[in-house]
């Protein structure tokens, strides 16, 4: 019993700290299994579809009332545990000095690529993080009209994924451009990932304070590397990274085609470390080993399917999690445009009534 006039112990709980999201994220039970998605805001959306009609992509992730909108829309509409920022993760290269487009049907475009060891010292250092302001503005606004008990995530590309986009100039199937640099000046590769690196920490640290509670980083092209690469060229950089993030929050290691490479993720770091659908979860968590949670791991392309066919995909994958306490469903990488709205939400569905 409480002692006289003081509060009950349920009045103190935290709404947010304790939501399904940030329990698994610590690896606490949870009363379902939560559930969010990778560009849960995004083409296959109509909500989405009618705001970046009269928006160009780069305006709309500028523009902190237009980000709320489709970020807390999204959210609601699907029903999930938690809500993701919406921006891009070459924002940041922007105040680096790098020249950056999203021409249509090209995708992204960087005009001044790093080519050489020499391009390395015109990336400039963030300083400070008020040319992101704009990020930091919609984190607040966002958080404001939010429920309480829903969290925010923020988050960041990764300094590989990043780098690559800054030596390729814009997507790539090989990375040879990439690849290649590293290869053949490996400090000048280092310098390069260490400037990322250092304006990472400073945008992710920025995120959380504007309100943020939770943080992916995302490697999106590191599945490209061989395990010995990884270890050489990218996990210092990832360590020093995640040593350097506010260690109140928790943080999600995501990458695609990582199957080989878990383990050295795990030793880089992160609360959370994101799958994708090439490996079986229950594999995977065993390999990871305990004191980490999962995030995935439904192939994206499953919720073209049908209802039945989404609902036993992701009953398998719940069976592989078995239960244990710090799994958080997810795809195994953002949803497609194209996919069906309500394929999405049976999928939001099935989840939280199977556990």
């Amino acid at each position: 019993m409480n002692p006289p006039n003081s509060p009950d112990r349920t009045t103190l709980r935290d709404p947010l700290a304790d939501s399904p999201f940030l329990r698994a994220c610590r690896r606490e039970p949870t009363p379902v299994t939560p559930i969010w998605l990778m560009r849960q805001a995004g083409r296959y959306m109509p909500e989405y579809r009618e705001v970046r009609a009269r928006v160009p992509f780069l305006e709309l992730c500028k523009r902190p009332e237009l980000a709320t909108e489709v970020t807390v829309t999204a959210a609601e509409r699907l029903g999930v545990d938690a809500a993701i920022l919406f921006a891009d993760i070459l924002l940041i290269l922007e105040p680096l000095g790098f020249q950056l487009e999203f021409s249509r049907g090209e995708g992204p475009v960087i005009h001044n690529p790093v080519r050489a060891a020499a391009d390395v010292d015109r990336v400039r250092p963030l300083e400070n993080t008020e040319p992101l302001d704009y990020v930091f503005q919609a984190v607040r606004a966002i958080r404001a009209a939010l429920r309480s008990d829903l969290p925010l995530i923020g988050f960041a590309g990764a300094p590989f994924t990043l780098a690559c986009y800054a030596i390729e100039g814009g997507s790539s199937r090989h990375y040879e451009k990439a690849k290649t640099f590293m290869y053949a000046d490996p400090s000048a590769w280092d310098a390069l990932m260490g400037r990322l690196v250092d304006a990472t920490a400073a945008y992710l640290n920025a995120q959380a304070a504007a309100g943020a509670q939770a943080l992916q980083l995302f490697d999106s092209w590191v599945g490209n590397l061989s395990p010995a690469d990884y270890r050489r060229f990218v996990l210092p950089h990832m360590a020093r990274l995640f040593s350097r993030l506010d260690p109140s929050v928790p943080t999600i290691h995501f990458g695609t085609d990582t199957g080989s490479l878990l383990e050295l993720q795990r030793e880089a770091g992160g609360s959370v470390i994101g799958l994708d659908w090439r490996v079986e979860l229950d594999q995977a968590w065993r390999r990871l080993g305990d004191g980490v949670a999962v995030q995935g791991n439904l192939d994206p392309v499953v919720l073209f399917s049908s209802p039945d066919e989404i609902a036993a995909q992701a009953r398998r994958i719940l069976r592989e999690a078995a239960g244990r306490p710090g799994h958080i469903f997810n795809l195994g990488h953002g949803i497609l445009p194209g996919t069906p709205v309500d394929n999405v939400l049976a999928l939001v569905d099935v989840v939280h009534s199977s556990t």
